[in-house]
């Protein structure tokens, strides 16, 4: 099993930044797409963005879409999601996930442990 250890969670204000960070323990994290989903409190966790093993696609959901950017370092073993603009609705526990590329959770065999961003008004 991947372990996937996200990083770079934390408050930041309306219309702030951050950037989130994904690092796996694996070697073949290049054959792989990575994911970013996010679960609010009561709701269900839902897809951010996600991209494809060599960096060449990317997919938002069209709530993040201009404002948050994922990316890819294979020589790292690491993810990004650099978000920008930030709302109050952005505040979740935010997940990387490693798997096939898709925006359904099924798809994603490896999940990390979660990171809190929270936004404030």
């Amino acid at each position: 099993q991947v372990q996937l250890v996200e990083s770079g969670g934390g408050l930041v204000q309306t219309g702030g930044s951050l950037r989130l960070s994904c690092a796996a323990s694996t070697r073949t994290f290049s054959s792989y797409a990575m994911a970013w989903f996010r679960q609010a409190p009561g709701k269900e966790r839902e897809f951010v963005a996600s991209i494809t093993w060599n960096g060449d696609s990317r997919y938002y959901a069209d709530a993040v879409k201009g404002r948050f950017t994922i990316s890819r370092d294979n020589a790292k073993n690491t993810v990004y999601l650099q978000m920008n603009s930030l709302k109050p609705e952005d505040t979740a526990v935010y997940y990387c996930a490693l798997g096939s590329i898709s925006t359904m959770t099924s798809r994603y065999r490896d999940w990390g442990q979660g990171t809190q961003v929270t936004v404030s008004s």
